[in-house]
């Protein structure tokens, strides 16, 4: 047994792999194509890349594992099955059972990893990836002037080079805008060529300028605009330097990002839940304080109006009295509703985190649940329908995942918009999948014919029988 169990394992585990890291690399080249335009042109190093990548690739890993496992569960059995291995296993009077045991074992060890992985190490990935995709997009695009275009991606000044030669530091028909006086075009230098180069460390560029003239407009605020001196000056040669640490990409303090849900683990979101209950019952308990206390005031005011037994309260009011009593009643209702509103506003905002906090809980718990779901889902489809390879299991295995997938998805939007409690709308993809899962291991334990056209056929036959012997013979009538 102990070399059959090595057998099944074997051929369980490299499949896992494979699929596993495929569908990774699917899901990692998704978010490139999503971020390219983020990633392009910033002159980043290839480490800083490929840091973010590696992060990326760590928040895919609940979408990637569970479908490893449902291709993988249902080519490794459907393989046994195409091969009749399984036959000869169940014929050397092995169970399935017996042959789904290491393997329910692995599936147990892998839901308990992906338990930990979601808790401790995921809550620290999301916070490298989302602290550096944060400094990515925040960084300037590098310095690249085009021919016969205007730069101003450098602050205070734009750039316009006329044609840039081969060797890219030769550059013709050079004009530089001058606006860190933030006058307007107050300032501005042309010249017929020049060179443009970077200093050895990279934080400057240099402009060597040959054959130009300076031009500066005289600014003098009191006669601004109405009097205006220009200065020009010619050169044969003159020297530029520009500042490029603005376009460096600094690293922001991953403290600020912290509190946000997708970096926290278990005990953590425990902790932020019962605080955000608190400041929503804080909230309404300020907000029946201030009600209380505008119908207080409204209350002082109210000697104002006399008693009347009609039931128009204005009835036998001089007129000055009835200006007073709206007066006072639309000034009290202006402020009862601005309160309601803002008390509405925050309430609806709070609880909107609340559901957000409640639903990455849970989620804790149900990505190791789905693995063992799945794993119940695809090895005894798999020793059913008996087709192995990356055909027929892979397309089943993709339409099994997509309902998943949408289920719970469907759930999650459910809860953030407080139409589900998170208990139900998270897990109720679970309880959709795991009757089927049950359904099928019984049917497989059983050699049940679930996937025999004969099988279908006889019954189909039967409920035709059926109807045709009530279409000939009706029932009477009463």
């Amino acid at each position: 047994m102990k070399k059959l169990y090595y057998l099944v394992l074997k051929s369980y585990v490299g499949p896992l792999v494979m699929t596993f890291f495929i569908a990774l690399f699917i899901l990692v080249m998704q978010f490139v194509w999503k971020y390219v335009d983020d990633l392009v042109g910033k002159g980043l190093e290839w480490y800083v890349v490929a840091q973010l990548l590696f992060y990326a690739s760590s928040s895919f890993v609940p979408l990637a594992l569970p479908l490893a496992i449902l291709i993988s569960s249902l080519m490794t059995l459907g393989n046994l099955g195409e091969h009749y291995e399984l036959v000869a296993m169940k014929s050397a009077g092995i169970s399935l059972r017996s042959i789904l045991k290491p393997l329910v074992i692995l599936s147990l060890l892998i839901s308990l990893l992906a338990f930990y992985f979601s808790n401790v190490i995921l809550p620290i990935a999301n916070l490298k990836f989302y602290s550096l995709l944060y400094d990515i997009k925040q960084t300037k695009l590098s310095f690249n002037l085009k021919e016969g275009t205007f730069y101003n991606g450098m602050d205070g000044y734009v750039f316009r080079i006329g044609k840039k030669e081969a060797d890219g530091k030769t550059i013709r028909q050079v004009m530089i805008y001058d606006h860190t006086r933030r006058l307007g075009n107050t300032g501005v230098t042309i010249a017929d060529s020049g060179t443009m180069e970077l200093t050895p460390d990279k934080d400057a560029v240099v402009f060597t300028l040959f054959n130009g003239r300076n031009y500066e407009e005289q600014v003098n605020r009191r006669s601004y605009p109405s009097r205006l001196q220009q200065q020009r000056t010619a050169f044969r040669e003159q020297k530029q330097w520009f500042d490029l640490s603005g376009f460096a990409m600094n690293r922001s303090d991953e403290s600020l990002f912290k509190d946000n849900y997708d970096m926290q683990n278990m005990l953590q979101l425990d902790q932020s839940i019962d605080s955000i209950k608190q400041e929503i019952n804080s909230r309404f308990t300020t907000y029946t304080e201030n009600l209380n206390r505008t119908f207080s005031n409204l209350n002082k005011a109210a000697p104002v109006i006399k008693k009347s037994p009609e039931k128009d309260i204005l009835a036998g009011q001089s007129k000055q009295s009835r200006t007073e009593i709206i007066r006072i009643a639309i000034n009290y209702s202006r402020e009862m509703k601005n309160s309601i509103e803002f008390s509405r506003n925050d309430i609806e905002s709070k609880t909107h985190r609340l559901r957000k906090h409640e639903v990455a809980f849970h989620k804790k718990f149900t990505l190791s649940f789905a693995c063992l779901i799945l794993f119940f889902i695809g090895a005894p489809l798999g020793a059913i329908i008996r087709k192995g390879g990356l055909g027929f299991p892979i397309v089943i295995s993709t339409i099994l995942f997509i309902i998943y997938h949408v289920i719970s998805m469907i759930g999650e939007k459910y809860v953030k918009s407080s139409v589900m409690e998170a208990h139900i709308g998270m897990w109720i993809s679970s309880a959709v999948l795991l009757p089927v899962g049950i359904f099928l291991s019984y049917k497989a334990t059983t050699d049940s014919p679930l996937m025999d056209m004969e099988y279908w056929s006889r019954i189909f036959n039967w409920f035709s029988g059926i109807r045709k012997r009530k279409h000939e013979h009706p029932d009477p009538v009463q």
